[in-house]
């Protein structure tokens, strides 16, 4: 059920495993069930509007989009605060899925799609999909503190680790800002941050330039979007731990 669901844009399978749980999805007008299973002729239908089932070889579509600073991910807030779904296009079905997210003061690429299943394979810790930032560290790291970060630190849900870490460009000695690439294999909230917070190093700036084989391109600008071609980024999310 999920699985189907999921398919037709409505969510991630973890949000549609909550709305049966809660009973919002119903199936030929019975209260669906976590185990469930549905094919895509059967009527289903969460909260009571109907859903309208993806096609079985419909593409996925993938956005690619640089978001600025001040955004956040999230498709309503009770603040007012500006939202990355403001500025994507409408669906005439199903809606846009965020692969993943940035926190508000992070800028950069953050990929959405119509497909649910996408979103989730792309999003789960077991394929250890590659995402790439540029962070600006006030100050020098101690060669003590580039191997606690490569080795590995323990943070409050658990011990992480970058892939990659290296300087981004030579900075003078008495700079008083150091920028660095770096690269993980999985997303938790705010992990790069908390990773140099862990060796008393402070973020000044973050940015996500590359998630999967999809690279943020040079010439879009903050705010804007492009759609992705169907089929090379079916090649290249594929590479989910190759570089481009």
């Amino acid at each position: 059920m999920q699985k189907l669901l999921a398919a037709a844009g409505l969510a991630s399978r973890r949000t549609i495993e909550a709305w049966i749980t809660a009973g919002r999805v119903t199936v030929e007008g019975r209260t669906a069930v976590l185990g469930d299973r549905a094919g895509p002729h059967d009527r289903i239908e969460v909260d009571g509007h109907p859903v309208r089932l993806r096609a079985s070889d419909a593409p996925a579509r993938v956005l690619a989009y640089h978001k600025p600073v001040g955004e956040i991910v999230t498709r309503r807030d009770p603040g007012g605060r500006a939202t990355v779904f403001e500025r994507l296009p409408k669906l005439h079905h199903g809606q846009w899925i965020s692969i993943g997210r940035l926190d508000l003061n992070t800028s950069g690429l953050l990929l959405f799609t119509d497909s649910g299943a996408l979103a989730n394979r792309l999003m789960h810790p077991r394929y250890e999909i590659e995402r790439e930032y540029v962070v600006r560290v006030l100050g020098p790291l101690s060669d003590a503190s580039r191997r606690r970060l490569l080795e590995g630190v323990t943070l409050d849900d658990g011990k992480a680790a970058f892939a990659l870490l290296e300087p981004v460009r030579a900075s003078k000695a008495d700079a008083a800002n150091r920028w660095y690439r770096v690269m993980l294999r999985e997303g938790r909230t705010r992990e790069v941050r908390r990773l140099f917070e862990a060796v008393g190093a402070k973020v000044s700036r973050l940015a996500r330039v590359r998630f999967a084989g999809v690279r943020l391109p040079n010439d879009l600008h903050a705010g804007r979007w492009i759609e992705l071609d169907a089929h090379s980024c079916a090649t290249q999310l594929g590479e989910g731990s190759g570089t481009t």
